[in-house]
C-alpha cells in the first residue's frame, strides 16, 4: 500500500497538505488561472495563495486577536487588508458559533450594568452583565434600555441556577425582581463586575468614554461581546 506521503500532490520536494484536517491532497482544476487543490480526507478546496486576503485560513482568528485588541471595525479591515463589510460578516458568523456557557448551581453573583449608546449619545442603552464571583466570568449579558424588561432577562437566567446570593448596586429596580432573600446590596459588594465593566471601556473602542468611534446596531455590538467573554 502506498504510503500517505506518496498519495498527497507535491510541489516541489515537500507534499501539499489540507490547511484544515492535514490530509493527502490532489489538483482540483484552476479558478481564474491559479491552481486549486482538493482534499482527499475533508474534500476541502482550497488554493496555495489567494488574492484576496479574506480567503486566508487565519483571517478569522486574527479578527478575533484584534477586536480582543481593542481594535474597531476600520482598523481590523486597515490591518488585514480586507473591506469593513467582509470583517463585520466574519463577526456575525464568528459569534454565532459560540455557545452560551453553562451556568453553574449555588453560586454567588453580581450584577451591575454599562451605559453606552447605538448611532447617538442621546439614545443611551444599556449592557447588563452578570459575573459569577468564584470564577470572576461573566456568565449571561442583556443590552437595552435601562428598564425592569432589560435587566429581568439577566436575572431570570441567574435563577435557574439557584443562586446562594445576588449583589448589585442600590438601583432599586433590582428590589422589585430579585427575593430579598438572596439579594445583598451591601458596599464594595460588586467590585469584580465593575472591574470587568472598566476593562470595557479600557479594551473596547466603541466603549470607550472619550472615542469617535460607536455601535450603529445592537446586533454588532452583541457579536462583539459574545466574543469578547467567550471565545
Amino acid at each position: 500500500m502506498a504510503s500517505l506521503e506518496h498519495s498527497c500532490y507535491r510541489l516541489g520536494d515537500e507534499p501539499i497538505r489540507c490547511p484544515k484536517c492535514s490530509g493527502s491532497t490532489l489538483k482540483n482544476g484552476k479558478i481564474l488561472g491559479k491552481q486549486q487543490y482538493k482534499c482527499k480526507e475533508c474534500n476541502k478546496r482550497f488554493q496555495l495563495k489567494y488574492t484576496y486576503k479574506a480567503c486566508e485560513p487565519n483571517t478569522s482568528p486574527n479578527i478575533v486577536a484584534l477586536i480582543k485588541e481593542g481594535c474597531g471595525i476600520r482598523s481590523i479591515a486597515r490591518l488585514l487588508s480586507i473591506s469593513a463589510s467582509t470583517v463585520l460578516g466574519r463577526i456575525r458568523k464568528i459569534a454565532a458559533i459560540i455557545e452560551h456557557p453553562a451556568i453553574v448551581k449555588g453560586k454567588e453573583f453580581e450584577v451591575d450594568e454599562l451605559r453606552t449608546y447605538i448611532k447617538k449619545k442621546d439614545k443611551p442603552i444599556w449592557i447588563v452583565l452578570a459575573l459569577e464571583r468564584s470564577t470572576k466570568k461573566i456568565v449571561t449579558f442583556n443590552i437595552g434600555s435601562r428598564t425592569n424588561k432589560t435587566l429581568n432577562t439577566v436575572i431570570k437566567t441567574i435563577e435557574l441556577a439557584k443562586p446562594k446570593k445576588i449583589f448589585t448596586d442600590k438601583l432599586k429596580n433590582y428590589r422589585y425582581l430579585i427575593n430579598n432573600k438572596i439579594h445583598s446590596t451591601k458596599q464594595y459588594s460588586t467590585n469584580h463586575v465593575e472591574r470587568v465593566n472598566l476593562d470595557l471601556r479600557k479594551n473596547l473602542k466603541r466603549l470607550n468614554r472619550k472615542t469617535i468611534c460607536f455601535s450603529k446596531s445592537i446586533t454588532v455590538l452583541t457579536a462583539i461581546l459574545k466574543i469578547y467573554f467567550w471565545y
